[in-house]
């Protein structure tokens, strides 16, 4: 049987990305020797915690 994991991940996300996007992100990935999902659930992290700020700067434009 499997070790047990403190923290499970049991949801799968999957998005389409341009061959531009995915440029860029493989070079996230290089520069921080982050995996994809690491780099993801990092950038939902920021985009939590900086949201009223986002939003604002989207209305202002």
């Amino acid at each position: 049987m499997g070790r047990m994991r403190e923290n499970p991940r049991y949801n799968v996300i999957s998005m389409r990305i341009s061959d531009e996007e995915r440029e860029h992100l493989e070079g996230i990935m290089n520069q921080t020797e982050l995996s994809i999902s690491d780099i993801m659930r990092e950038a939902m992290g920021y985009f939590a915690a900086n949201y009223v700020q986002i939003e604002a700067q989207r209305k202002a434009a």
